[in-house]
């Protein structure tokens, strides 16, 4: 079990540096204007709500990409390191449990594809195939984090007698639940999003979603019991 201590340290970093981030840029591109370009400046908004911006929209301008991208791909980074020590933590407790090669192996893609996302994120080309590209890392990303996590948990469910005096079965429970609605919000969005229109619906959607595909990683911090 000498792996629990590196997830359960990297996990609660993988939910805080995204979300301040994140969130970071918005009270900037929505509060201090005199920072920005005209063009760029949001108007007052809460896009969580009222879906007044896309993420894409507050974080790929100056200044606010300067904190954008070095989180994402530190991101990347420490979410390359949870999956491949959540690889370790599982060989180590069952070397015959199924899935835990498909979970690193989507896990890790999730990072890869984040990391393409940022780098492209900012860069402007007027070209249809570029744009189309853009939209496909993005949604590979969410799919690769989908699986890899849904994988994850169902190994966790198969050992939770195992490693029980070591977890919160509650939360295991809760990160079940949190998987399972955000498969079946991605899968019933898909007409919103495949539509055209509906921008405000969108970019609220997309804001939320992100905040639960994170907080997958601060119950991971909350379920594997702090050693004494």
């Amino acid at each position: 079990m000498k792996h629990i201590k590196k997830i359960r340290g990297i996990s609660i970093w993988i939910f805080v540096v995204p979300f301040v981030a994140l969130n970071a840029c918005l009270i900037l591109i929505t509060n201090f204007h005199e920072l920005f370009d005209q063009k760029d400046v949001i108007l007052n908004t809460i896009p969580y709500f009222d879906g007044g911006a896309s993420i894409s929209r507050t974080a790929r301008v100056f200044p606010t990409y300067l904190i954008f991208k070095p989180a994402m791909f530190l991101t990347a980074y420490l979410l390359f390191h949870y999956w491949k020590s959540n690889y370790l933590l599982q060989k180590s407790i069952n070397p015959k449990l199924n899935y835990k090669k498909f979970f690193f192996f989507f896990g890790v893609g999730s990072a890869i594809l984040l990391v393409i996302h940022s780098i492209f994120l900012g860069i402007k080309f007027d070209n249809d195939f570029y744009k189309l590209f853009r939209r496909i890392v993005i949604l590979l990303f969410i799919i690769f984090e989908l699986v890899a996590q849904t994988y994850l948990v169902i190994n966790l469910y198969k050992v939770r007698k195992i490693i029980k005096k070591f977890t919160n079965d509650h939360i295991l429970k809760i990160k079940i639940f949190l998987v399972t609605t955000l498969i079946i919000v991605a899968i019933t969005s898909i007409p919103i999003i495949s539509s055209p229109g509906n921008k405000a619906i969108k970019h609220a959607l997309e804001w939320n979603y992100f905040v639960g595909v994170i907080f997958f990683y601060f119950l991971t911090y909350l379920y594997w019991k702090k050693k004494r």
